[in-house]
């Protein structure tokens, strides 16, 4: 069967990527390994956790902040048979949705294992061993990535975990380890925490969301320590783990270099996320992925080194989230219609969704200290918003970094309610390249969160927030 773009693997980046190929016109089939599209997002990442994260949250407010609001409840407790069954359902909603949008695109889908026999051939092994082969004019490799396994810590999948086996836990543990302090292991570490479990994370850096702004990871581990109870042990190196019976040992050495040992139910490895291109017969087109992290090199246009086959998302270098990975599949099929896109790498917001909701988009004052650039800050805090207030969602900050000589914003970062919808405007001002005068120009509807960062933009603008 001829195709002009055949995409190997249906996660964000795959699905978008075919959909926009086929909007324009170009005839296009998608190979996904699995009998469900969506990828690891869809099935076992972005929607599944938020969907537990939405209801823990639920829980840990009906027992802890409902009273406040003059509501009583008796009897509080976890279903969790049914929290995971409603977690199932939205992934099923979703993973239909992208089977609707491929039929009504004609998108022709294949069930199988992709790889290449030549640049354009492609060979889809399926589940039953029998096999079918596409031709394609050009290739979008799209195949995501895998939970990070450290060599001195295998992973049992019953007690020792990952991501994946954290979504189908069937009690509330008394005790977890959480093994990494990014972005995955709080958001899991969360939904356990806010459900009674007792939440230990150990983090190699000295700080938790590492690759953030420096105060957005000190200012969410005390808000994780005192709304939830959750224990950090940072500068700590994992040396190992082993199970018996019910009982996980993680065994670790400390700040000094001195031996300490972690008892819990359950040990979550959270380490990261590896670039994922196994079985792809890349070799047969003479692709070399890097050796480190497993990437596949490509060019400014998301081309790899053989013309015709292109690689987008967690396989290739950069950030690994979902919208990255979507915007360059939009890209890509865009670039093969002959169109001329574009995407602004240091505009792609990177979100927590802790709570409260951690959400950044441009340059830390790190990087542009350690750039040499010339800036100035402006903060408001959430406990000067008449509408945290309101909500009792008073903890954390909004940042607004501007360039000292134009105003231009060169970063935001926030910590707060609602962040992760929020940043949005700070994306859309800075692709325009808005001052910090033009934001605090905007008029923001009160009472709204979206008032702190009119305000942190005042605090850089000659320091004239109202509010505080």
């Amino acid at each position: 069967m001829q195709y002009d773009v055949v995409v190997i693997g249906s996660g964000p980046g795959g699905y978008v990527g075919a959909i926009r190929c086929a909007q324009l016109g170009l005839k296009t089939a998608v190979i996904e390994k699995y009998k469900t599209y969506g990828g690891t997002c869809l099935n076992v990442g972005c929607i599944p956790s938020k969907a537990l994260l939405d209801s823990s949250e639920h829980f840990h407010n009906a027992a802890h902040s409902f009273t406040t609001h003059g509501i009583n409840l008796k009897d509080l407790k976890v279903d969790m048979k049914q929290m995971i069954a409603r977690k199932d359902d939205v992934v099923s909603q979703n993973t239909a949705g992208i089977t609707y949008l491929f039929k009504k695109n004609k998108i022709d889908a294949f069930e199988g294992v992709g790889s290449f026999v030549d640049k354009n051939t492609i060979l889809v092994t399926k589940a039953d061993g029998t096999t079918e082969t596409l031709r394609a004019k050009n290739v979008i490799i799209a195949t995501g990535s895998k939970p990070t396994a450290l060599p001195f810590l295998p992973i049992d999948k019953k007690r020792i975990i990952t991501s994946t086996e954290a979504l189908n836990i069937k009690e509330v543990p008394k005790t977890m380890v959480v093994i990494g302090g990014g972005v995955i292991g709080l958001e899991l570490g969360s939904v356990y925490a806010r459900l009674g479990t007792k939440v230990s994370v150990i983090e190699f850096m000295p700080s938790i969301i590492g690759t953030m702004d420096a105060g957005l990871g000190k200012e969410l581990q005390r808000v994780l320590k005192k709304s939830l109870g959750m224990e950090f042990f940072m500068g700590h190196k994992v040396t190992g783990a082993t199970t018996k019976g019910k009982t996980v040992t993680v065994t670790a050495d400390n700040a000094k270099g001195e031996p300490v040992k972690f008892e819990a139910d359950y040990c979550i490895v959270a380490v990261g996320r590896t670039a994922y291109s196994e079985g792809l017969g890349l070799d047969k087109i003479g692709i070399t992925v890097e050796e480190r992290g497993k990437k596949i090199p490509v060019n400014e246009h998301l081309e790899t080194s053989v013309k015709g086959v292109y690689a987008i998302g967690d396989v290739i270098t950069g950030a690994m989230l979902a919208h990255k990975a979507e915007d360059e599949g939009i890209y890509v099929a865009e670039t093969i219609a002959g169109q001329k896109p574009h995407i602004n790498y240091n505009l792609i917001p990177g979100v927590v969704y802790t709570w409260p909701e951690v959400a950044s988009v441009g340059q830390t004052e790190e990087q542009l200290k350690a750039a040499g650039v010339k800036y100035k800050a402006g903060s408001f805090p959430f406990k000067a918003s008449g509408r945290a207030k309101a909500s009792m969602d008073t903890d954390g900050f909004v940042k607004v970094l501007a360039d000292e000589a134009t105003d231009e914003v060169l970063g935001v970062h926030m910590i707060g309610p609602r962040a992760a919808d929020m940043i949005a405007e700070a994306v859309v001002a800075m692709e325009f390249r808005a001052s910090a005068e033009d934001i605090a120009r905007i008029c923001h509807a009160h009472p709204t969160y979206t008032e702190a960062l009119k305000e942190a933009a005042m605090a850089a603008t000659e320091n004239r927030a109202i509010h505080i």
